[in-house]
């Protein structure tokens, strides 16, 4: 039985390898273009055969019907920082649908509340991967939250776990109210995004820049054969420590100026 489930098993790892890189290289391209990514970072797992086998029961699913009936053996996360990026994160799987996927069904619980408190987006959808045994389509389960959603539900499924999905009714109170709060914090996140957004697209400029100046550092150093790049150097040392942004970008076509009078190339 055990090398049934393992061959049960393998397209879904693949699935998950599969749509965690294809998520990732949105929020990589995002960064690489120094734009805003709505993403903020991705995981993804293969339910364990104690937790199928467990919820196949509790749904009265035959284990022949598991692959048809329990949409989330696998499952992929998608965290954001903000309530909004959600929306942005559900629109860009809408656009792949018919694609390289196939969107089943969509759950709300965002604007629709789980009891416990719960907040989350789900998108059920149907991935082919290809195998050594030809294609397989195989349900899996996206969950879009934010930061702070993410941690409230990483904590209630451990208490749930450890108390075997029967609560204790003051814990589920707390955990209730921590929910709450959890929400509060995403809504005042909300209001100020702009200025973090803005504070972050600063931060990025900034390593972008430095970055690039460290570069065209290394460039007059292997290529320029200037006396002077110790004290090209230490210039860069002193902006960088005093921090101002506009000193820097002048520091950095200096750089450029000095890269055309030596004749440098860029380091591919």
């Amino acid at each position: 039985m055990m090398q049934d489930w393992k061959q049960i098993l393998i397209p879904y790892e693949q699935a998950v390898e599969e749509l965690k890189v294809k998520f990732k290289s949105i929020r990589n391209e995002c960064r690489r273009l120094d734009e805003y990514s709505p993403i903020e970072f991705v995981t993804g797992r293969v339910k364990k055969i104690s937790s199928i086998i467990e919820k196949a029961k509790k749904r009265q699913v035959k284990l022949e019907d598991i692959e048809e009936k329990i949409e989330d053996i696998a499952g992929i996360r998608i965290m954001c920082q903000f309530v909004e990026d959600i929306d942005t994160v559900v629109g860009l799987i809408r656009d792949r649908n018919g694609k390289d996927l196939k969107i089943v069904e969509e759950r709300d619980y965002i604007t629709n509340i789980k009891e416990s408190g719960y907040r989350s987006y789900h998108v059920i959808i149907r991935y082919t991967v290809h195998t050594a045994f030809g294609e397989r389509e195989i349900l899996s389960e996206i969950q879009i939250r934010t930061l702070a959603m993410n941690f409230w539900a990483t904590i209630e499924h451990s208490l749930n776990y450890k108390f075997k999905q029967d609560l204790p009714k003051h814990v589920k109170i707390k955990l209730k109210n921590a929910a709450e709060a959890a929400f509060k914090l995403d809504k005042e996140m909300s209001e100020i995004r702009d200025d973090i957004m803005e504070a972050q697209e600063i931060f990025q400029a900034k390593s972008s820049l430095v970055h690039e100046i460290l570069e065209k550092i290394q460039e007059l150093y292997f290529w320029g054969n200037i006396n002077n790049i110790e004290e090209i150097r230490q210039e860069f040392f002193k902006l960088h420590e005093e921090g101002n942004f506009n000193k820097l970008k002048q520091f950095n076509k200096k750089l450029d100026r000095l890269k055309e009078e030596y004749n440098v190339r860029t380091i591919l």
